[in-house]
């Protein structure tokens, strides 16, 4: 028997390639969203292994004229790529659409931005616009202080308080309304989308019920996302596929994922869960809510899903400011780590 010597150890411990993790090598995009000049949550995405970005162009856009949109887009995606990002698309809508959704005077001026955003987008090579059509009111929660595990802070709707709020400012929009506005919009603008080779992943409504404080909300139900199928037939209009919005309105997200991954619907993932629906409901950690969050990854990668995925609305943990609920950056650290162990374990192919 050949003597055990150190240096034999150390010849034989170099000789074994060392373990790695996935490479940009195909398969699910995994993200996280930035707004131009967050460079400290950049480099902790870095740290983290994530190589694609969702960016929040809304505010940079809203400062400039129209002509200046592509050097603006430009300038924002050289930003990420110094940081060591590729974009993968943006959200939420790239200019201000308050009157697009609410059907007032200077929609189509808006309109026309947004025609401008797009052929910006597509110039840069930015495949994806996570929009919604929300009118009035964007995502809403009732309470942002819920105690969660460990004393973590989690968010809540309970549409009996939403009640207790009355009206907003708009007053009573009925559904119809914002069905026309909607429409108007989707035959405007998917002409441009095309062209521009940009998809249009189109966000349910958070809460996904109606009214929401007097404005009706459409975006509530997969019947309803099948009637926006149907308004602008086109390989660029689709979902983003936010499994809790899905499961508060009381769809079988397993089958629907399944169904929309194989008609090429989804074009976005937003990765999160909750326990309860429609009437009241609370955000959840990744690894604690309801949903079989495993069998939510396998399905995706079965139906050969490879564009972005982010982890969405974690929860406010030990030491940070709650300052914006939902979106502090240890809760998605743990997420990030949560995801990346199944899809290492289940041999889903991931970038």
């Amino acid at each position: 028997m050949a003597k055990l010597t150190r240096r034999a150890c150390i010849g034989a411990a170099a000789a074994v390639p060392l373990a790695s993790a996935p490479v940009a090598a195909g398969g699910i995009k995994l993200c996280e969203v930035f707004s131009p000049g967050q460079a400290s949550r950049m480099r902790l995405a870095r740290q983290m292994g994530v190589n694609w970005a969702i960016a929040g162009v809304t505010g940079a856009l809203a400062k400039v004229r129209r002509e200046q949109y592509v050097e603006t887009i430009a300038a924002i995606k050289s930003e990420f790529q110094q940081a060591g990002l590729r974009i993968a698309g943006v959200e939420s809508d790239p200019v201000p659409t308050e009157k697009i959704k609410l059907g007032l005077p200077g929609r189509d001026e808006q309109i026309q931005n947004y025609k401008a955003a797009l052929d910006a987008l597509g110039r840069a090579g930015i495949p994806m616009v996570c929009n919604n059509f929300m009118a009035g009111l964007g995502w809403y929660r009732t309470r942002v202080d819920v105690p969660a595990r460990g004393g973590a802070l989690t968010s809540e709707f309970d549409n009996r308080e939403a009640r207790k709020q009355g009206l907003t400012q708009w007053g009573e929009i009925s559904e119809e309304k914002i069905w026309a506005n909607l429409e108007y919009f989707l035959k405007t603008i998917m002409p441009v989308a095309e062209s521009a080779g940009v998809k249009m992943a189109l966000h349910p409504d958070d809460p996904p019920l109606s009214p929401l404080r007097g404005i009706g909300r459409i975006l509530t139900s997969a019947a309803n996302y099948r009637r926006v199928f149907d308004i602008a037939p086109s390989p660029m209009n689709g979902v983003t596929f936010c499994q809790a919005n899905f499961k508060a309105m009381g769809e079988d997200i397993y089958k629907l994922a399944r169904e929309w991954c194989n008609a090429k619907k989804i074009f976005f993932v937003h990765f999160r869960d909750i326990e309860g629906q429609g009437e009241r409901f609370r955000e959840t950690f990744h690894d604690n809510g309801p949903t079989d969050m495993p069998r939510m990854l396998k399905i995706y990668a079965d139906a050969g899903f490879d564009g972005p995925m982010r982890p969405d609305h974690a929860p406010t943990m030990e030491g940070e400011s709650n300052a914006t609920p939902g979106y502090a950056m240890m809760g998605k650290v743990f997420a990030f780590g949560y995801m990346k162990g199944i899809m290492e374990g289940l041999h889903i192919a991931y970038e």
